[in-house]
């Protein structure tokens, strides 16, 4: 085994595919004293505009009357479960690729059964597999096996040959072998799937604020460009469900963060504040010197970010697919730790490279 990190090293396992193996989720380390998923989540301020382009069953207590699938993507019922697609992708005749949704499933939460894809204490390490073989059915990728990191929250990149022997750190996955499903966990972050049209390589990245803040995906596009002569140019990159510009609530330390990292950051937040802004009527709150209350947080747009970190890799702007549901707002089809205080399931986004002479039936 040769180890890659993301400082420059390489993660290659050579050992005989074995069944998966998956770590119990654990909260991430914490920075400025708050995990990504205990920030609190802002009520929407916008309306999603969607376009059902498959018509879903309907959605029940948060999102009745709403369309599922943006432009540009796909929602398909498979084997009972509810499927996301990028159209982009679904006409590469090599790739097997599909965004989860809530829907469905063999487990029980809050009364009703979802499709909970992550190992999480609530539910039963049966119900996860259970729920994993019927999404892989679902997506044709039944002889394939699954790769799901021990996500951290990092820059952490793991390049793949073939299944490792025990689950990895990290928060980025690339293979340009066949069979193998490389898979984010999500409940709010960004899950983005990337493919080589040329090279026939593929990635799965995990973008939460601090992710984006290390410029993951910009890095996961380096990887494949060193190791797999892969170029920007050639690839197309889809952004999947996650929380909305709408709803993601930080604190004026990450916007600091980002400021101090990013020219065009400004961008990203509906209001570029670090909490160092002078207010000249603080005396208002009749509150001493070194009293004051603590500035108001901002809401970061955290796929307009890792869009952006695409562009400046050199990804073409029209390779760029962007799904614009927002998981705190749909809670009828997608998870939100933030909006569910925690006690909530994984939405899972893979993708592989088929076998040769595996057939696209399920794909279309």
């Amino acid at each position: 085994m040769i180890k890659d990190a993301s400082n420059g090293s390489r993660s290659v396992h050579l050992n005989p595919v074995q069944p998966t193996v998956e770590p119990t989720l654990n909260a991430s380390s914490t920075l400025f004293g708050r995990p990504d998923y205990t920030v609190t989540a802002a009520m929407p301020t916008n309306t999603l505009k969607t376009r059902h382009k498959i018509g879903s069953k309907g959605a029940d207590r948060k999102g009745a009357g709403r369309a599922s699938a943006s432009k540009g993507w796909t929602e398909r019922d498979a084997g009972g479960l509810q499927i996301l697609q990028a159209d982009a992708l679904t006409k590469i005749p090599w790739l097997i690729h599909g965004f989860s949704t809530r829907p469905g499933g063999a487990s029980g939460l809050a009364g009703e059964k979802v499709l909970n894809l992550g190992f999480a204490e609530w539910d039963t390490k049966e119900n996860v597999l259970e729920n994993r073989r019927r999404f892989q059915s679902a997506i044709g990728a039944d002889s394939f096996t699954l790769i799901a990191l021990k996500q951290i929250h990092s820059d952490v990149i793991h390049l793949f040959e073939d299944f490792p022997a025990e689950p990895c750190r990290g928060d980025a996955s690339a293979t340009n072998r066949s069979g193998l499903l490389l898979a984010v966990q999500t409940a709010d972050c960004v899950p983005i799937l990337l493919a080589d049209l040329k090279r026939r390589a593929i990635a799965a990245v995990h973008a939460g604020w601090r992710g984006t803040l290390q410029r993951i995906v910009a890095k996961t596009i380096g990887k494949m460009q060193m190791q797999f002569g892969s170029r920007p140019a050639d690839m197309l990159a889809a952004i999947g469900p996650s929380i909305g510009g709408c709803c993601y609530e930080v604190g004026t330390e990450v916007a600091s963060e980002f400021r101090s990292q990013f020219s065009n950051a400004s961008d990203w937040f509906d209001e570029l504040r670090t909490g160092d802004e002078p207010n000249p009527l603080q005396w208002l709150n009749m509150a001493p010197p070194g009293h004051q209350p603590p500035p108001k947080n901002v809401l970061l747009d955290l796929r307009k970010a890792n869009r952006a970190q695409l562009l400046d890799a050199g990804l073409r702007e029209q390779n760029i697919i962007v799904s614009d549901l927002c998981t705190a707002c749909r809670r009828d089809l997608l998870f939100s730790h933030r909006k569910e205080a925690g006690t909530t399931g994984r939405l899972l986004s893979v993708i592989g490279i088929k076998y040769s002479g595996l057939s696209s039936r399920n794909n279309r």
